[in-house]
């Protein structure tokens, strides 16, 4: 499925559907690789497992798709796809088919029952809980999981009791205490390494109230973005807290994920919030193809990196400080109390300086492809109104 490249992926305009239709692109390739991916499996078990699971997929689909679509929407879910791309080994493809049989099964879209190899870990955005089932295999079932063991005993996975994998931000978001991703610990950022999830010694109570307090400012003053959060942000993945600085990170592939660390300023939390955001909705927008003919090299200075980055790095920098600083400007304007302070103007000074600096190095040496056209069109007409500000 192709889409017109939109022009309002940095900024959306009032009523934007850009990232909605954006989402919606990419789901119909990744069923598309689902259906590859048997044909990668040495072990015959997981072969049929995935097998059976496609089956049980078009039966769902010819009478309740949105539960489909729905599914394939779970970062959880998308990423083990997309990291099946480049090879995937037995666990992960077990691992995929019981997180996609799972949550068809909560949803009760499945028509008949599903027998799977059971994997090492299952992550069910869907119902919020995480298992380690063990040897065996699972039963999936409409509205039921089980686990039946190698002696036969039965265990039921869902519904289940006891804590919740992920907490509530707000109805479309959560505070992932569990992660699947398998290149969190991959990391391009010279000052961290990886991305595991730690909640840096505070309480996930802390974390829910500075993020829903994050999301309140932006839903004051872009609410049109706040939308766009609702429908493709679906986990904030917790990796530290650090008083004095904040780390933040996504990945192309596990589009609906956000890695942020907890800082006590609202402000800070709110930039890393739209910042990570935006790089979704890039990703979203390079699932289609590449946006730029000349991405990696050769290596630019980056206005908000130490180390000299590609184009693409560039790209995704502007990209997603500028929705920060029409936020600042909207602050400002509407004379918001925190925008009294003297921080805060030199805050935003900062922000449209660097964005400036980025926009200029994309001017000069970026050569879009006709999808990063209307994508860089864009950049260069907000960093033009920023200079007339």
């Amino acid at each position: 499925m192709t889409i017109e490249p939109p022009d309002d992926l940095t900024i959306p305009r009032p009523g934007s559907t850009s990232a909605r239709r954006l989402l919606s692109a990419t789901l119909q390739p990744l069923l598309v690789e689902l259906a590859g991916l048997p044909a990668q499996a040495s072990d015959p078990a997981t072969r049929q497992g995935l097998i059976a699971l496609l089956q049980a997929m078009r039966a769902a689909l010819a009478v309740d798709p949105g539960a489909v679509w729905s599914a394939l929407r779970r970062p959880t879910v998308g990423v083990l796809i997309r990291c099946g791309r480049a090879g995937a080994a037995n666990e992960l493809l077990r691992e995929l088919a019981a997180t996609l049989a799972c949550e068809l099964a909560i949803a009760g879209a499945l028509r008949s029952s599903l027998r799977l190899p059971a994997p090492a870990r299952l992550v069910c955005l869907g119902a919020r809980r995480s298992f380690t089932p063990g040897a065996g295999e699972l039963l999936c079932a409409a509205g039921t999981v089980l686990h039946r063991d190698p002696s036969g005993r039965e265990t039921t996975v869902w519904p289940a009791e006891g804590a919740a994998s992920h907490l509530e931000i707000s109805p479309t978001l959560t505070l992932a205490l569990v992660d699947n991703n398998p290149l969190a610990q991959l990391e391009a950022h010279p000052d961290k390494s990886g991305n595991a999830i730690d909640l840096g010694g505070q309480a996930a109570g802390r974390w829910v109230a500075a993020l829903r307090e994050a999301l309140d400012v932006i839903t004051g003053q872009m609410p049109d973005l706040r939308a766009e959060i609702d429908v493709l942000l679906q986990q904030v993945v917790p990796v530290g807290h650090d008083e004095h600085r904040h780390l933040s990170a996504s990945y192309q592939e596990a589009i609906g994920t956000v890695y942020m660390s907890l800082h006590p300023q609202v402000m800070t939390m709110t930039e890393a919030l739209i910042h990570e955001f935006s790089h979704n909705k890039l990703a979203t927008l390079q699932e289609q193809g590449p946006l730029l003919e000349n991405p990696f090299w050769p290596l630019y200075p980056s206005p908000v990196r130490p180390d000299p980055r590609p184009l693409h790095g560039v790209l995704l920098a502007v990209h997603a400080f500028l929705p920060v600083a029409r936020l600042y400007e909207l602050m400002i304007a509407s004379e918001d109390a925190r925008a009294r302070r003297p921080e805060f103007h030199a805050r935003f000074a900062a922000i449209v300086a660097g964005n400036r600096e980025g926009a200029a190095v994309l001017r000069a040496h970026a050569k879009p492809t006709a999808l990063g056209a209307p994508l860089l069109a864009e950049i260069h007409r907000w960093d033009r109104h920023f200079g007339a500000t």
